[in-house]
């Protein structure tokens, strides 16, 4: 996303494997305990509200990463230069238009049959093959949902522009280290917990929503795929220990 001088380069180098250590040592734990949780749930029918307990957990342990960031990330932050941060700007709008193109300009009927495509996958990488029935369930809830590309699209391009003008404000100030870490910690929890307002319901009615989905999709499975996923949690963990101890 930024061209890096070879000075930025070589901190950023020793920042991430500062950051890798830290997750590994502290983070890996928490989220081996979450999967855990998880894996005691899957042998049973299971409610929204469970399913909203661990996406909580899961993002509690996604804005720990981003709060450690905080430090490192304003160190770099001032140390960018006008061209690097027209360079971040750029890499934005391609991506802004790779969005548009892959949803936006794509009818009702096309974003459905995409995001069913991506859910069928991910569901039977979970629990095996789903049969007709269940794929009949699975593209109900499809079609049932409240997304909207238009929506997502218009607020990635606001944080995107409140990046760059908070990135300008920095080098244009000459902002310290310690005032630009607390302007991207601030920036930072408005995207993890927004205003109140349209973003923040669409936010939270996508989230319900997704609860909602995964149980009911959950509870119409049978019980030799409820153990395809538990063994696939249990390979998680596995996985997560295995890295912890390198």
């Amino acid at each position: 996303y930024v061209d890096f001088s070879g000075a930025q380069t070589a901190r950023a180098k020793d920042d991430l494997i500062a950051l890798l250590a830290w997750h590994r040592e502290t983070e890996l734990p928490k989220i081996v305990a979450a999967l855990q949780k998880a894996e005691a749930l899957a042998p049973n029918d299971i409610t929204p509200a469970q399913v909203c307990e661990l996406a909580a957990d899961v993002r509690t342990r996604l804005v720990a990463v981003a709060e450690r960031l905080d430090a490192p990330a304003a160190a770099l932050a001032v140390t960018l230069s006008e061209t690097q941060v027209q360079t971040l700007a750029r890499k934005y709008a391609k991506n802004d238009a790779d969005y548009v193109k892959d949803w936006v300009e794509r009818t009702p009927t096309q974003q459905r049959d995409k995001r069913y495509d991506k859910f069928l996958e991910q569901n039977e990488d979970f629990y095996g093959r789903l049969d007709n029935d269940q794929r009949d369930l699975l593209n109900r809830l499809t079609a049932q949902s409240m997304f909207d590309a238009k929506r997502v699209d218009a607020e990635r391009r606001k944080r995107q522009q409140e990046a760059i003008v908070l990135l300008r404000k920095f080098g244009a100030e000459g902002t310290s280290a310690a005032d630009a870490q607390a302007a991207i910690h601030a920036y930072v929890h408005r995207i993890a917990e927004p205003r109140p307002g349209a973003w923040r319901d669409y936010q939270q009615g996508m989230l319900e929503e997704g609860c909602r989905y995964v149980a009911t999709l959950h509870n119409a499975t049978r019980p030799e795929q409820r153990q395809k996923a538990v063994q696939r949690l249990r390979d998680y963990q596995t996985d997560l220990r295995d890295l912890a101890a390198k």
